[in-house]
């Protein structure tokens, strides 16, 4: 007993001693906050007292601490890439913190005959400057260097990042892949706490949702620190919001642009103002944006099938045929789509005193997503229902076969949401309250947050008439075409009524974060300040989706095509090929006009086989704890290690379809599930400074990746049509890898940065998609985890003002990097239960490269950009002929700027200017799956800032 109240008695000396023994040193603090000319935070910039050996580096708000000063007065010096060294005095008093200002002058920079600021360099700097001195590998890219670029949203502000490519939808970035990751093995953090996801079915943060003019800085840590969330296998991306300036701030942007695909305008705008007041400590920015953009996509898709039967005659016997692989199916879409978003943003903060600042951060985005889709759609008949003379074969060429065909028209309720069109109404709102706080030495920051995503899709309908005739397949894999044989076949009135639906979905997850750390000095190897940091938190996730369908009756009429009001929604410049012309379908009026509650008119039946499965309810506790030091080892190299604990904690709930001996729904089987696991994630980070501007780096790091939400569910899916079953499994464990990285970096004072780089990921446990087939033929999916796979490859980047060169020749600039990535994939298993071979790891693009050109003065300014990435692998099917893979792409977009004055200009962007299609293709890279075309974007306007 009196031992344990030694041990006791020991702690709370100690931690009295660590709170208190500041004012009882002789020593104070420093505390500084630098800026530019223009009032805007300074970050990355290296502080140093070099005659005491101490120095620190400015966070995102410009602002460093220097603690355990001696008393007395010092020369303070400022390192910051672009500029020259600035110094300024500080006096220390023993027990009191000293503020320091520093403001670096524009003028001042380290080029000759030049200004960064005339070079439209000084966000550059911003960036690589942060980049630089963070102790683990990162990219950073700031607000002023997404403004170069002609991209609206992050997720096309971040494909320019080395080791990052983008998955498209409707043109536009959404799902990010980080070396070759999937986007569910990433994270995305705002301000450092997990950002929800509004998609049902996984982890996926959708890029797009978020405008680039709301961010002040992007972060992408290729290599996580202890303090960092494990569940970043392939990296992690932090979005800074901006804070409030130190001084007056106003910027505001008008523009307008056409979407050549539907000839219609786009209308944006965006503004920022903050302010501080007079005695410093409380400080405000409120930013909004606002983006209507109404365009559009044409899409062919088809699958393909290796295997063909027909009747011979005889009951229930069906006969093989021997044909080269064909499509089985193929469909052709129109899509109508319009874009509303907007995003608010309102940030506080307020200084107490030197060693006590809260703030409070929040942002908004809300993204209205309407869209008309027309698809006619042809799938070849089951072989029961073909006969001998139902089909023709040309040298192994199927060319001929009865098929069905159905035109759908997809929209919504007419009403002052929907308005005649399908909504997708999505929505992550963040609010932010945190603090960081000085006692004596120790650091303490705290943060809580509240994050909540959505996604409503209300009163979405479907109106669809089908037929059967005979088609002619064209031999053109590429470019895969149905077409009818007779064209009386396509007559309105040969199409009969299929089917009229409405569907109601909401999903939602909300999330509670909080956490808290304290850094303290320590110099463990006797080699100067270094600091050790402890903290802990807490991560609180629920997210559920509930939805609904109901399939209704005509009571009289609308019996074929014939009947309803339609529109030929053929084009003769429809951008897969003139060959490909859609037809006429059931106007988006008509069927938003239906009055489906009209007893009199439409019998309405709700049909729970549709949707239950589709329902389920998450919940997901993460608790962690780290530990870690950041040492000096010689004044050259660094080393940061440490331990970083998480616990999880899975609570599940989906639901099985009863059905009768009939195989009409006879009831719902509600299934639960749970899981726990612990992760213990060691890391190791060294830092060599070669020299004043080259840095090597090496990282050993352990992260994992949890599975998505749908296929944790214990659910089961039966599709008696297509004879599927498709199954959660709620005992998934968490990917899990062990990385090691390597990179080499050089600065230019002008500037810019050279740097190359290898990588290692050893991962275990990855989840894929297992298919195989049961005893009634069914094939069944269940998500299950593979064995191991190994990731590795190497990145170079180069950037840099061409300000060596004589003349004009100076003003150019240029950005390049490329990322080379090999993977092996081990334990996936095909439909027959055999190991496959050879295979890569879905998502894992070998070859991904950003080239740009720039041209800038004091006035004009202009970039020429592409952005390329390899075919690779995106899905796995039962075996090598089913898997589905995405297609190489490159886009390339041009902008120029014209600086009308210091506060005004005006400037332009064409996005897509190679027309770059979203393609997949089965198996063979001459197997379409997927071709959909966007056509180019222009937008042009006007930006004012007040400074």
């Amino acid at each position: 007993m009196k031992q344990s109240n030694g041990l006791k008695l020991a702690i709370v000396t100690w931690f009295v001693a660590l709170f208190c023994g500041f004012a009882q040193s002789g020593e104070g603090t420093i505390q500084g906050t630098i800026t530019d000319d223009y009032g805007i935070y300074v970050p990355g910039a290296s502080v140093s007292i070099t005659s005491l050996s101490k120095g620190a580096i400015t966070n995102q708000d410009g602002k460093f601490t220097l603690v355990n000063v001696p008393e007395g007065s010092y020369t303070i010096l400022v390192k910051y890439l672009g500029f020259a060294d600035t110094k300024v005095s500080a006096t220390v008093t023993a027990g009191q913190t000293t503020s320091v200002e520093v403001v670096l002058n524009s003028q001042d920079v380290e080029l000759e005959e030049v200004e960064v600021i005339g070079f439209g360099l000084a966000g550059q700097a911003r960036a690589l400057n942060t980049q630089k001195n963070n102790t683990n590998i990162t990219n950073v890219v700031s607000t002023e260097q997404i403004g170069k670029f002609p991209d609206s949203n992050i997720g096309d502000a971040v494909k320019r990042i080395p080791g990052i490519t983008m998955q498209v939808d409707q043109g536009e970035a959404r799902n990010i892949i980080i070396r070759g990751l999937a986007p569910q093995l990433n994270s995305v953090t705002l301000n450092g706490s997990r950002i929800p996801s509004a998609e049902g079915d996984n982890r996926n943060v959708q890029m797009d949702l978020i405008p680039s003019d709301m961010i002040q800085t992007i972060e992408v840590n290729k290599a996580v620190t202890p303090d960092m969330d494990g569940d970043a296998l392939g990296g992690s991306v932090n979005l800074i919001t901006r804070s409030a300036p130190q001084k007056f701030r106003l910027a505001a942007t008008v523009g307008s642009g056409m979407n050549f695909i539907t000839d219609k305008p786009i209308v944006n705008g965006s503004f920022l103002v903050g302010d501080r007041t007079k005695n410093g400590k409380f400080g405000w920015m409120v930013a909004a944006s606002y983006n209507d953009n109404d365009f559009g996509s044409d899409n062919i898709e088809a699958e393909w099938s290796d295997e063909f039967e027909y009747n011979n005659g005889d009951e229930d016997n069906l006969e093989s045929v021997d044909v080269n692989p064909y499509n089985s199916t193929f469909e052709l879409r129109t899509y109508l789509v319009e874009r509303v978003r907007r995003s608010f943003s309102a940030n506080f903060d307020y200084k107490f005193n030197d060693n006590n600042t809260i703030f409070f951060k929040s942002m908004y985005n809300w993204r209205d997503d309407r869209e008309n889709r027309y698809r006619v759609e042809y799938e070849i008949l089951d072989g029961e229902d073909i006969g001998p003379n139902d089909f023709t074969v040309e040298n192994g060429n199927l060319t001929s076969f009865l098929a069905e065909s159905k035109r759908q028209t997809k929209g919504g309720i007419n009403n002052n949401r929907n308005k005649n069109r399908r909504l997708e109404d999505q929505r992550m709102q963040n609010y932010t309250l945190g603090g960081n706080h000085l006692f004596g030495s120790v650091k303490f920051d705290w943060m809580a947050s509240y994050a909540k995503a959505s996604e409503e899709r209300l009163n979405e309908r479907y109106i669809e008439f089908e037929s059967e005739f005979l088609v002619a397949r064209t031999i053109d894999s590429e470019f895969p075409r149905y077409k009818a044989v007779y064209d009386d076949d396509l007559a309105l009135g040969n199409f009969e009524f299929g089917e009229l639906t409405e569907e109601n979905q909401y999903t939602e997850e909300d999330d509670l974060n909080v956490f808290a750390n304290f850094e303290l000095p320590a110099n463990l190897f006797g080699q100067g300040e270094g600091t050790f940091k402890f903290g802990t938190r807490g991560r609180f996730k629920n997210k559920n989706r509930n939805n609904g369908f109901i399939e209704y009756s005509p009571l009289s009429g609308m019996e074929t095509m014939a009947d309803v009001t339609t529109k030929d929604y053929s084009d003769p410049n429809f951008l897969a090929g003139s060959q490909y012309q859609a037809g006429y379908f059931a106007t988006a009026e008509y069927l938003g006009g239906l009055n489906l509650n009209d007893t009199d008119l439409f019998e309405g039946e709700d049909l729970p086989d549709e949707y239950l499965t589709a329902n389920f309810d998450v919940t997901e506790n993460v608790y962690a704890g780290y530990v870690m030091a950041d040492q000096k080892l010689s004044s050259k190299l660094n080393v940061l290690f440490g331990v970083r604990v998480e616990s999880t904690h899975i609570e599940s709930t989906g639901n099985s379809i009863i059905f009768d001996e009939d195989g009409d729904y006879a009831g719902t089987e509600v299934l639960k599930g749970s899981s726990s696991y612990t992760n213990i994630l060691p890391g190791l980070h060294f830092k060599l400074n070669a020299s004043e501007n080259t840095v090597l780096r090496f990282a050993w790091t352990n992260t994992l990746a949890r599975p998505n939400y749908v296929d944790l569910v214990p659910f089961l899916e039966e599709n008696r049509e297509d004879e599927e079953l498709i199954l959660g499994n709620p005992d998934l464990d968490p990917a899990r890898s062990m990385n090691f990285d390597f990179m080499a970096e050089h600065y230019y004072k002008s500037v810019g940065v050279i740097s190359g780089g290898v990588f290692f990921k050893n991962i275990s446990d990855f989840t894929y998609t297992f298919v195989t087939e049961n005893d009634e033929g069914y094939e069944v999916y269940q998500p299950l985890n593979g064995d191991n796979a190994v990731v590795y490859g190497a990145e170079v980047s180069f950037q840099r003002q061409l300000d060596f060169l004589p003349g004009f020749a100076k003003n150019f600039g240029i950005y390049l990097n490329y990322t080379y990535l090999e993977s092996d994939a081990k334990g996936i298993r095909n439909e027959d239960g055999d190991e496959r071979g050879d295979l890569s790891l879905p998502g894992s693009a070998p070859n991904m490269f950003n080239a740009s050109l720039s041209y800038s003065d004091k006035k004009f300014s202009a970039r020429l950009s592409g952005n390329f990435s390899d075919a690779y692998l995106d899905e796995l099917g039962g075996n090598d002929f089913e898997d589905r893979y995405y297609d190489q792409q490159f886009f390339l977009d041009f902008n120029v700027n014209y600086a009308i004055n210091k506060n005004l200009s005006v400037y332009a962007d064409i996005h897509n200017i190679t027309n770059q299609p979203l393609r997949y293709y089965q198996g063979v890279s001459s197997r379409t799956m997927q071709l959909e075309y966007y056509e180019r974007r222009l937008n042009f306007g006007v930006k004012y800032n007040i400074f």
